[in-house]
């Protein structure tokens, strides 16, 4: 548990700051898109501003990696609101492409800092996956919403950008549910040490690098997933938008399902299965040649990709509850999305988009491995009551599974299963006595 203290309303302003830097990658279709049919770009060169984009929001997030502990929440998250509000309303209101790649490398910046701001405030909540796949349900109602909303206004770049600068402009008044302090308890502030060295390295490198190619191959098909619709598909803008909407909706659906089913399996089973799922999907969605077979592919990857995210973003913050490598690993993601715009459109010229596919898939099934690997090692197997009564364990363990309500002291539901100790008696007695989480069997008599 968080030695942070809590702070009243910080969950509501952490969700909303998540969903304001989390939006530009979820818009990414209808911006690169938008960008080559307003700005007259070739589908290669808008997918390059799609990544100088998303390049600053990494660029920002490495940046507050390692300085998460001395900058107050509140004064970094209204710095990050208000890059957003100037680069996305600059870039939208003006068509000089120079003017345009400059307004989305600030408003990406402001995007890396609200999502960095965002991932290391819920690395200290109570549950952490539970706070990531709250953000995860709202990012993805936005954005559906404006794939439903933005096909029926002006053509151009300005309405996917302007929704982006809008987005920072609401979220801007919760921020004053934020600390005015570091999360360290102000501890930075007064003139403390050094927070020490990051836990856990070579999982979290592990995983930073395994999430940076997962999210590379899946945003590759993210950012020409709107071109495959409309010129292998033959469907309309509208028709596209309308896929893209149900496809959120279903994500909302699979994370509200990750949400229920919390930590009852770990989370080696849905990052590995859910991964290979998801290879599965992309190849189908980049072969698709008709509307039944683009909205499948679209619908399933959607359905299963933030629930895989929300299981990769809860294993980042347990491994650190200062929030380092939450940081660190979300930062690693944005690379890998901010590749992946440029990745696409580059192998789609090359080797069309079914071949693109089969490259991407294999990149998924290979980067499964070492991420199911990392969950089965820092998580363990889940600590249910069933496991607990088949091993002996003691009567507060038990109790952990079924009370509503239990002291920090007692393990509580999914936490990762205790080892079981021997103890014998002391020399001289007829027979040893033998217990369990420090406590006799009910069988054994000294």
């Amino acid at each position: 548990m968080s030695s942070r203290p809590r702070v009243p309303g910080a969950p509501v302003a952490l969700v909303a700051l998540f969903t304001a830097g989390y939006l530009a990658p979820y818009l990414l279709p209808t911006v690169v898109g938008r960008l080559s049919a307003g700005l007259g770009l070739s589908p290669a060169q808008a997918g390059l501003v799609g990544s100088f984009l998303l390049l600053g929001s990494s660029a920002a997030g490495f940046t507050l990696a390692a300085r998460g502990d001395r900058i107050a929440p509140r004064t970094a998250a209204r710095a990050g609101l208000l890059a957003m509000a100037v680069g996305y309303g600059s870039a939208a209101a003006t068509g000089l492409v120079p003017l345009v790649v400059a307004g989305a490398v600030l408003g990406g910046v402001g995007s890396g800092t609200a999502t960095a701001v965002a991932a290391a405030g819920i690395a200290g909540q109570r549950d952490p996956h539970r706070a990531a796949t709250l953000g995860l349900l709202t990012v993805s109602a936005t954005a559906g919403a404006l794939y439903l909303s933005l096909p029926h206004l002006a053509g151009g770049h300005t309405p996917p950008l302007l929704a982006l600068s809008c987005a920072a402009v609401l979220v801007w008044p919760v921020t004053g549910r934020l600390p005015g302090v570091p999360w360290a308890g102000g501890r930075a502030a007064r003139g403390g040490g050094p927070t020490g060295p990051l836990p856990r390295r070579r999982a979290g490198c592990v995983l930073a690098a395994g999430i940076l190619c997962w999210s590379l191959a899946q945003n590759a098909l993210w950012g020409v997933s709107g071109r495959i619709g409309v010129t292998q598909a033959g469907l309309t803008e509208v028709t596209v938008g309308a896929v893209f909407a149900v496809a959120l909706g279903a994500g909302l659906a699979g994370v509200t399902a990750a949400g229920a089913l919390g930590s009852r399996l770990g989370r080696a089973v849905p990052i590995g299965a859910g991964t290979v799922l998801i290879a599965g999907c992309v190849l189908l969605s980049s072969a698709a040649g008709s509307l039944a077979a683009f909205a499948t592919g679209e619908i399933l990857w959607n359905a299963v990709y933030p629930v895989v995210l929300s299981y990769l973003l809860g294993l980042a913050a347990s491994l650190d509850p200062r929030g380092r490598w939450a940081v660190l690993v979300g930062s690693a993601s944005s690379l890998g999305v901010a590749c992946g715009p440029v990745t696409g459109s580059l192998l789609s010229e090359g080797a069309g988009y079914p071949g693109m596919g089969v490259v991407l898939c294999a990149l998924l099934l290979l980067v499964a491995v070492p991420m199911t690997a990392v969950a089965r090692h820092v998580s363990g197997r889940p600590l249910v009551p069933g496991s607990v009564r088949r091993r002996g364990g003691a009567p507060a363990a038990v109790l952990a599974g079924t009370a509503a309500a239990t002291p920090p002291t007692v393990p509580q539901m999914g936490a990762p299963e205790q080892e079981v100790a021997l103890v014998r008696a002391p020399v001289g007695r007829r027979r040893p006595t033998r217990a369990r989480f420090g406590l006799a069997r009910p069988g054994d008599r000294g």
